[in-house]
């Protein structure tokens, strides 16, 4: 689990520096693309980590007044 968190800090971390290069107004339209695409791709990536750590959490159920943790099916 130690490397999802690795490979989400580092993209989250890649798709900062892109806004900020983005925002700078000094690539040309064809590295804006290329900005663009690779920022879809980690927004994606980064979304899909952070739902399955959502659904990790909502199994997390109330059962007679303790919280208790159950298995969780990752499917792929």
């Amino acid at each position: 689990m130690a490397e999802k968190t690795v490979d989400f800090e580092k993209s989250l971390e890649r798709l900062e520096a892109i806004v900020e290069e983005m925002e700078g107004g000094e690539l040309s339209l064809e590295q804006m693309i290329k900005h663009f695409e690779e920022g879809s791709k980690l927004v994606t990536l980064c979304s899909t980590k952070l739902n399955e750590v959502e659904q990790k959490i909502e199994k997390l159920v109330k059962k007679g007044g303790t919280l208790s943790a159950e298995a969780f099916d990752q499917e792929k």
